[in-house]
């Protein structure tokens, strides 16, 4: 893909969902910055495999990751890889002690995506609390006369409960601070609660924020502590007219309590973008309820979206081709590293050398 790749010493793969049939899948990336620097070469993966194979990443000193998982094994030849930068915020999907032990940081897309999720979390408030899609339905189906039976609920005077107070969860509390809705309440008990205090949130359990909030928007990332975080016992506290909303992580909500839950009408309704198996190719049966609203994990995606992943993305790579530490490293602790720095120091007087030539 660049004209340089005889002569480039910095090497970037990136993974072959990033492709169809030749043509890009999502044009917003922009790879001009990739493409244009004389001392990076960029290549796709020929193959798109669902975990990446050992063979995909020998001889790359950088990659871009977007579904693929990184495994131990997908590692046991990456002698030259410096970094790995998955194309967005989260990385359960990446084995982030073996990327420490065979010196590779990992780079994510911390903050570009913080907007688009709020957004799309507050829409979807509004469109459960207003009941869009049942109206929606009714219009199709011309039931005018219906339209007393379907009555919504404003958000003023509300509460919301954030589950998870990262970049995203406080975005969703500034975005709602317009609605006229009571202060939200905020779970994350890695935070200490005076920072939750001093944002305009109200930090408490679990158990409270269940019972108490409207809206249950899940934020928090999925690791040991929040796999089936929230369950059959804790959506028992919610309201009956409470919603709850998970724009995050399948899996950290048990789907089978919710599923039970949604069924029996104990609560309102919900709004799923992600699930516990992924992807979904097949019907599922949130998708025969008619209080769920869905998506197929792109709630959020834009074009604005996928243009700042992918600046972010790639500029986590150029910065290590300089010689710069990249910002946004899960694993900071890998820069400590006497062998991580002496496999940077071969990549750059290979480059160095590459371009003397």
């Amino acid at each position: 893909m660049n004209d340089n790749a005889a002569n480039a010493a910095f090497r970037i793969g990136l993974t072959g969902d990033f492709y169809a049939d030749g043509e890009p899948v999502y044009p917003d990336f922009d790879l001009g910055p990739l493409e244009r620097d004389p001392g990076i070469e960029l290549a796709v993966f020929e193959e798109h495999r669902e975990e990446i194979a050992p063979d995909q990443l020998a001889n790359l000193n950088g990659v871009i990751v977007l579904t693929p998982r990184v495994t131990r094994r997908s590692l046991t030849q990456s002698q030259q890889l410096l970094a790995i930068s998955r194309f967005g915020v989260g990385y359960d999907s990446v084995d982030v002690a073996a990327c420490t032990e065979n010196d590779v940081a990992l780079c994510i897309t911390s903050g570009a995506v913080n907007r688009p999720v709020a957004e799309a979390a507050v829409g979807w408030m509004l469109a459960l609390s207003y009941r869009m899609r049942t109206k929606d339905r009714l219009f199709r189906e011309a039931r005018w006369d219906e339209r007393g039976r379907i009555m919504g609920s404003g958000l003023h005077g509300k509460t919301a409960g954030i589950v998870g107070f990262g970049g995203i969860g406080r975005t969703v509390l500034e975005l709602l601070s317009g609605f006229g809705m009571s202060p939200p309440l905020v779970h994350d008990p890695a935070l200490d609660p005076n920072i939750i205090s001093t944002l305009g949130g109200e930090p408490v359990a679990l158990p409270r924020l269940m019972a108490q909030a409207d809206f249950v928007t899940v934020h928090c990332p999925l690791n040991e502590h929040t796999v089936n975080l929230i369950s059959a016992p804790e959506l028992a506290l919610m309201k009956p007219s409470a919603f709850i909303l998970n724009t995050a992580r399948g899996g950290i909500i048990n789907e089978d309590a919710l599923f039970e839950a949604l069924t029996h009408e104990r609560i309102a309704g919900a709004a799923l973008d992600c699930f516990a198996d992924e992807p979904v190719t097949a019907p599922h049966r949130f998708a025969s309820l008619e209080n769920v609203i869905l998506a197929s994990h792109n709630i959020a995606w834009t074009r604005e979206l996928f243009g700042d992943i992918g600046a972010m993305a790639s500029q986590s790579l150029i910065d290590l081709a300089r010689g710069d530490h990249p910002e946004h490293v899960v694993n900071p602790e890998v820069f400590d590293r006497p062998s991580f720095h002496k496999k940077w120091e071969s990549v750059r007087i290979n480059q160095l050398y590459s371009q003397l030539k």
